[in-house]
């Protein structure tokens, strides 16, 4: 290969072709190659070029407080197609952002593929391999049996996975698709092109995306904070060896994640006191929370997602509780304290950040012991929607890892309100619903299925819905009310507020008072089986 080059964003923007396969490392603003992207779209606004690009991101590019990403490409006649794991989200509130507008409005067929099976089809690719043969995403929207992964009409009719038999069992296949252009961020580059990474929050996947790229003679572009001499780095610290990069671009205002220029504790450069965390304020939110966090073993390596459950490894700190269990996301840190809102994705005083690709390999091989994540929706086979919500699409980011979380996972919990808008109180250690929410999230079909319960059935994964009135599981025979909140009427409150039948369980309890108490719990967890 040329010796690395440094250019400017614009001089790299014009070296991708025509119709070219993009594909650009990022995890919302976290590792977003920002300036790399935002000279693409000034070129193409110049000269009408580069025209027809189809885009992989693995996770979203870009968010909606500042890092534009995947919106800087986002023109008709500059973008031709996408598929991503998640796409940037935030408030309704907001006005969503022009890539939503293209997919609600038809303009190009966008599809949301687990991050996993992305970072798949880059290895595949890279070794030159006909696709990705997986069984993540069976009886969910992954499935061509259900929507294919395709987002809007135009990507219904340009199917991209496919379900076939293979030594007597049903799969699924992606077929490789071939990246011509990588764009992806690191700290450091030094004057030979090998990347280092250590001012990021997560390393994510770009040794696969420039492997799939380079393998396949394409081209490799790097957006860094700071250029180094050669030789100058440590050979263990290099993620990206210089002989895959063809250019480096050096953007030294570029954030770390969203809002936040650098945070040492983030990337692992100092631990931050435990004292330093806040505690959730106390409310019904916080004592969902607790009671999610009653599921936990000690010693257990726990996966855990945005929402209510995001809130969880702050309860252990409360508790006295704090490295009882290993937390792992799907970014890539191990250990110490995920955060949480727009720095959701990283994690400080991590023991390990290792690359996403990996991160993913185990857990759709289901090695860790428990997710928590959120719902949107559960219904009556108890699938979960967390993926989509029709009337405010940019609300919801997508699955992201989600389907590649649950699909093996031993044991999940689920965690949410019974319904939305609902007026609610706590005092004494009881509940008080003082009005009924305008919208179910018990229905009978959900709006699309991100968690299948059929499956999970099948396999034998144990599964737990904790909301503020009462805790389900899903049983064989369909899902059970086990537990019911002091202060909550069953019949008014929970069964009929579902638009189907829910078992009661014969030995029904009281969801513990002290949980709808302001002071500690006094939590204890689970011994480890």
């Amino acid at each position: 290969m040329a010796r690395t080059k440094v250019l400017t964003a614009s001089e790299a923007a014009h070296l991708i072709p025509d119709g070219a396969v993009v594909t650009v490392s990022s995890s919302s603003g976290l590792g977003c190659p920002d300036a790399v992207l935002a000279a693409i779209g000034a070129r193409f606004d110049a000269e009408g070029h580069p025209r027809n690009l189809t885009t992989l991101h693995p996770i979203a590019a870009g968010d909606m407080w500042g890092i534009k990403g995947i919106d800087h490409i986002a023109k008709p006649g500059c973008l031709k197609k996408v598929l991503a794991g998640s796409y940037p989200s935030g408030p309704s509130s907001a006005s969503p952002p022009v890539i939503w507008e293209m997919i609600s409005g038809d303009t190009i067929p966008a599809y949301n593929v687990p991050s996993g099976i992305l970072f798949d089809m880059h290895r595949e690719a890279a070794a030159k391999r006909p696709g990705v043969l997986t069984k993540v995403g069976m009886d969910t929207f992954v499935d061509p049996m259900r929507e294919g992964c395709a987002m809007n009409a135009k990507a219904a009719a340009e199917p991209i996975v496919s379900r076939v038999n293979f030594a007597g069992e049903d799969w699924l296949f992606f077929p490789s698709i071939i990246p011509q252009v990588a764009i992806i961020r690191a700290t450091t580059a030094d004057e030979r092109g090998n990347l280092s990474y250590e001012h990021e929050g997560g390393i994510l996947g770009p040794l696969d995306q420039a492997l799939s790229v380079r393998n396949n003679g394409g081209l490799v572009i790097a957006q860094v904070k700071r250029l180094a001499a050669a030789g100058t780095l440590r050979p263990h610290d290099v993620v990206v060896p210089g002989v895959l990069v063809d250019a480096i671009v050096v953007a030294p205002d570029q954030l770390q994640t969203t809002n936040t220029p650098y945070e040492p504790a983030i990337s692992g450069e100092i631990f931050r006191p435990i004292a330093s965390f806040e505690t959730p304020k106390f409310d019904v939110s916080k004592a969902i929370a607790r009671r999610v966090a009653m599921e936990l073993r000690d010693g257990d390596a726990v996966n855990i997602g945005f929402g209510i459950s995001a809130n969880v490894p702050r309860i252990l700190i409360e508790e006295g509780r704090h490295g009882a269990v290993t937390w792992v996301i799907e970014q890539g840190a191990i250990g110490g304290i995920p955060l949480l809102d727009f720095q959701f994705g990283c994690a400080s005083n991590a023991e390990a950040i290792v690359q996403s690709p990996h991160q993913f390999t185990y857990f759709q091989g289901g090695g860790f012991d428990m997710s928590l994540l959120s719902f949107l929706q559960i219904d009556r086979s108890g699938s979960v929607n967390v993926s989509k919500l029709g009337l405010r699409p940019h609300v919801t980011a997508g699955a992201g890892g989600f389907v590649d979380i649950t699909a093996r996972a031993r044991r999940i919990v689920f965690s949410g309100y019974f319904t939305a808008g609902a007026g609610l109180e706590i005092a004494d250690g009881s509940l008080r619903i003082t009005r009924e929410g305008k919208v179910r999230k018990l229905v009978n079909e959900v709006e699309q299925v991100s968690f299948s319960g059929r499956r999970a059935v099948a396999q034998g994964q144990e599964i737990v819905y904790v909301t503020e009135r009462c805790v389900l599981r899903l049983e064989p025979e369909g899902v059970t009310v086990v537990e019911i909140a002091p202060g909550v009427d069953l019949q008014r409150d929970v069964l009929a507020q579902s638009e189907f039948p829910l078992r009661v369980a014969g030995n029904l309890k009281l969801m513990p008072a002290m949980l709808f108490r302001p002071e500690p719990i006094g939590l204890e967890l689970r011994r480890a089986a």
